[in-house]
């Protein structure tokens, strides 16, 4: 028998899961957390062979969730409705066994729980295809620029730090904002993130 874990926020969708996988024959539901937090007790507490969970949850974060229990012995499958560059790599860098969306077959989900049991991983394809069909457009002199910005640093310190002028560093930042087709600072930190750029 497979026991499983799930977290998952919204409860509607928690409830759901759990009957769906407690309907096959191999597969038994321990337990069901409203956030990673809740998740990782359940897991340390309930040793299951396996916790699904979504990304986006209040107090912890399922990446985060995820990264703990990286050396867990309890296989890992993300269940989300973001198909996000970013947060398949760091999900990948986490060892997780899965990465699945929401709009899959919910037959889908029973077929990919018993190939991780047999050892394999599984990953969306959209995600695969998202990762390896996108370079980081920035220079390393322009990815130095925006991480000095992430590091909350303003136009001045950044100058003083690389030895450059302020004018050069507004030419750095107007050019990653094109780049990266954003508008301003926040958006380009988001979506530098989001995709996973920043190492």
């Amino acid at each position: 028998m497979i026991r499983i874990v799930i977290a998952e926020d919204q409860r509607l969708l928690l409830g759901a899961l759990g009957s769906l996988l407690d309907l096959e024959e191999d597969m038994q539901v321990v337990g069901m957390a409203r956030n990673g937090e809740e998740l990782l007790k359940l897991v340390r507490d309930l040793r299951p062979d396996v916790c699904i969970m979504d990304i986006e949850m209040p107090v912890m974060s399922g990446l985060d969730a995820a990264e703990q229990l990286k050396n867990d012995s309890c296989k890992v499958i993300i269940l989300t409705t973001f198909a996000r560059s970013g947060y398949f790599e760091r999900a990948r860098k986490a060892g997780v066994s899965g990465y699945l969306l929401k709009d899959s077959p919910s037959e889908e989900l029973a077929n990919t729980i018993r190939v991780i049991m047999g050892g394999r991983r599984v990953y969306d394809p959209e995600l695969i295809e998202i990762s390896y069909s996108e370079d980081n457009p920035l220079t390393a002199r322009e990815e130095e620029v925006l991480r000095l910005i992430a590091e909350g640093k303003n136009t001045q310190e950044i100058a003083k730090s690389l030895f450059i002028t302020t004018g050069t560093v507004r030419n750095y930042v107007s050019v990653i904002f094109d780049k990266l087709q954003v508008s301003n600072r926040i958006e380009a930190i988001t979506k530098f993130k989001e995709k996973g750029w920043f190492k």
